[in-house]
């Protein structure tokens, strides 16, 4: 039998690593995976589709139970991990069974944040963030229903769009001035408002909440300016905290989330964290891409190479209320940058190239893409090798382009 290895959380984050260590070093380690949820590890992206009855919850599943069978890793699912005793090198678990191990990795995900205002207890106040979740709104969102999204980032459209698409009469209310104002900018932010908008859902900007309204349940949701806008239900999708609880309660160092260094560890021995519990040079990422970036190195150094996380150029490329969108790195510019854009909105097309040019020549800083995001992943590679676009820059606004000296980038986007 291998080194015992513990995997705590059975999320994205921890069945890619652990289909990494399938690949790289099998039989390296007896592996155990520990999940709160009485759930196989899923594909949370998906939820969305499965509160608008677009897909079913076996299609959510990542690996089938076989397939962990097959590799010989333990799942114990619905039964959490409540305490790490980092001496002992145990983790304790809701049942009290201890587990030891050798090493340790921690992929405990995040909490969603609930607002600090009056009414957040009511029944009929709900988060969106895991399977349970859906099925709760499923239950008190039956068709005819009204509801009040807060927030209209990623979590938000994806709650609104999947309640909308079960017949739920649904707002949502953003406290800025554009729906995802991390991942798009003014321009692209208004054309996802007027698609969000055409499926029926309204969407109240600059919008502040104060208060949920309701004696024993949800009746409304005031806002500063004194408008209560009536509901059944009230989803809160406002973000997201990195679960780092168990780090912190066995006295790992921890910021916002779990500190760890270029090769994902702790600062104690054999401990390791990824994904969104995971603070690594100040910054918690909160997408699928730098969890499994981090899952990839991860596994590497387990089984013995050389490998280190140097961050991620972040990404974001989904399909939200029907529309695909598209943004990387600094997608909104700064000093010294010039932007190429490309429009057409006749056919919903937006593309915002961000360019900083400088004695070593012209590099693509950000992009972000609304309507057709094929070439997507093209560009967040360049951002990524910082290359010189000087002689394609008369071009590189209408996509994919070859560089003749150079295909690697081309081949890789492809």
């Amino acid at each position: 039998m291998g080194e015992r290895l513990v995997i705590v959380g059975n999320g994205m984050a921890a069945a890619k690593l652990c289909a990494e260590l399938v690949d790289a070093c099998p039989g390296r380690y007896a592996l155990t995976v520990i999940g709160a949820e009485p759930h196989l590890a899923y594909n949370r992206v998906l939820l969305s589709s499965l509160l608008a009855g677009e897909v079913g919850a076996d299609e959510l599943t990542l690996h089938s139970r076989g397939w962990w069978e097959a590799h010989g890793i333990r799942l114990v699912c619905g039964n959490p991990a409540i305490a790490i005793d980092t001496g002992a090198r145990t983790v304790r678990l809701a049942d009290d069974t201890v587990l030891p191990f050798g090493k340790l990795v921690l992929a405990t995900g995040s909490h969603p944040i609930r607002l600090p205002i009056p009414g957040m207890d009511l029944p009929g106040v709900m988060t969106f963030r895991d399977r349970a979740d859906v099925e709760a709104l499923l239950a008190a969102g039956a068709a005819g229903a009204r509801a009040v999204v807060i927030g209209g980032g990623l979590l938000g459209l994806e709650a609104a769009t999947g309640l909308a698409g079960a017949g739920v009469e649904t707002t949502i209310v953003h406290l800025a001035d554009r729906l995802m104002e991390r991942q798009l900018d003014a321009r692209a932010g208004a054309m996802l408002r007027g698609a969000v908008e055409a499926r029926g859902i309204a969407v109240a900007l600059n919008a502040s909440t104060v208060a949920i309204e309701g004696e024993g349940r949800v009746t409304g949701l005031r806002l500063a300016d004194g408008t209560v806008l009536p509901a059944d239900l009230v989803v809160v999708a406002c973000g997201v905290r990195p679960n780092a609880d168990l780090a912190r309660a066995a006295g790992l160092a921890c910021n916002r989330g779990v500190l760890v260094d270029d090769g994902l560890a702790t600062d104690h021995a054999g401990i390791f964290a990824i994904g969104e519990c995971a603070e690594h040079r100040g910054l918690v990422y909160g997408l699928v891409e730098p969890a499994y970036e981090q899952a990839r190195v991860l596994a590497r150094r387990l089984s013995g190479r050389a490998g280190a996380y140097e961050g991620s150029v972040t990404a974001t490329n989904l399909k939200v209320s029907g529309v695909h969108v598209f943004s990387a790195g600094d997608f909104l510019g700064a000093e010294g940058t010039q932007d190429l854009v490309l429009s057409d909105p006749g056919i919903g097309l937006y593309r915002r190239l961000v360019v900083r040019e400088d004695a070593r020549g012209t590099r693509l800083v950000g992009a972000v893409l609304y309507g057709d995001t094929a070439d997507g992943l093209f560009y967040r590679d360049l951002i990524r090798s910082g290359r010189d676009i000087s002689g394609r820059r008369a071009d590189i606004a209408f996509g994919r382009c070859d560089f003749p000296e150079d295909t690697n980038l081309t081949a890789e986007a492809a």
